[in-house]
């Protein structure tokens, strides 16, 4: 019998290459183990792309500065600041961000789509994925993908963004529109960082996105075969249930294992994981604002 087709997110595929175990916590694990609190600056970079996904959807008369910056205050998370005041801070920087961002921005220019969800498939998986936004810029289309983090970008986060190339993919053959350029706006600087593809280069993407899609699959099967049938131990009665990671095979945890660095400080199942604590300091939510 044929192979069925791996369905997968660029998501999925980066962690798989980030850090087995949460891979294996995120997509295998249920229930799946408790989370730590949430990131601030999670909250800043889903504040923001709510409010210009919104400010495209209002009429052209309201596309305007002042209506990008009302849907960002109607819209803000306060989800992981230290307190009222921080989170008060960080919407006025934000509402900044974006009025200063849309007044760059044609509102007459409409774009295919913005949160779109694409697809495509190989013979070996079935990738999707959400755009930001979606341009037509002559006879092709352009990926936009908006950035809020405090790291200045290169042109290489572009040329390299397995995601980005993905989305390029599958717009293309969705649309039937040839779509090569791919563009990471950076709101806190205001810069645009540019990266057109040949077809070459989108090839060694989408190959690449297979063999790692074919590791991850053939993980995910072990996993599966090893756990299934398995129960628990029977809790005594008005116990209260812990959610953690389920027991599994030594074999298995082998095969999830941990890759301990820096990005353990940041990783929402740190307390799950003794290597990840011990690879960094733990961090507060708020610590990833660049305060």
């Amino acid at each position: 019998m044929p192979r069925r087709l791996y369905s997968c997110t660029p998501s999925r595929l980066n962690t798989w290459l980030d850090c087995r175990r949460r891979y294996r916590f995120t997509y295998l694990d249920r229930p799946q183990p408790s989370k730590g609190p949430a990131w601030a600056h999670n909250s800043v970079g889903a504040s923001v792309h709510n409010a210009l996904a919104g400010w495209w959807r209002e009429p052209y008369e309201r596309r305007t500065p002042l209506t990008a910056a009302i849907l960002l205050t109607n819209g803000w998370i306060t989800e992981g600041f230290r307190d009222a005041e921080q989170s008060g801070r960080w919407l006025g920087r934000a509402r900044d961000l974006v009025s200063g961002y849309v007044a760059t921005l044609d509102p007459s220019d409409d774009p295919v789509g913005v949160e779109r969800t694409v697809a495509t498939r190989t013979k070996v998986i079935a990738l999707s994925g959400r755009i930001d936004r979606l341009d037509r810029r002559g006879d092709e289309l352009v990926v936009v993908d908006y950035k809020t983090g405090r790291r200045p970008l290169t042109q290489d986060d572009a040329r390299s963004s397995l995601a980005l190339a993905v989305y390029a993919v599958a717009a293309s053959s969705m649309m039937r529109t040839p779509c090569r350029t791919v563009e990471l706006h950076h709101l806190p600087t205001g810069e645009v960082i540019e990266w057109r593809h040949t077809e070459e280069s989108l090839a060694r993407h989408i190959a690449r996105a297979e063999e790692v899609a074919m590791e991850a699959s053939e993980a995910d099967d072990r996993y599966r075969a090893a756990v299934s049938g398995r129960s628990g131990p029977r809790r005594p009665p008005g116990e209260r249930q812990t959610i953690g990671p389920p027991q599994v095979p030594d074999e298995v945890d082998k095969l999830f294992a941990p890759s301990p660095g820096p990005i353990c400080s940041w990783c929402d199942f740190r307390r799950h994981c003794p290597e990840g604590q011990a690879a960094g300091p733990e961090r507060q939510p708020w610590d990833g604002l660049a305060e």
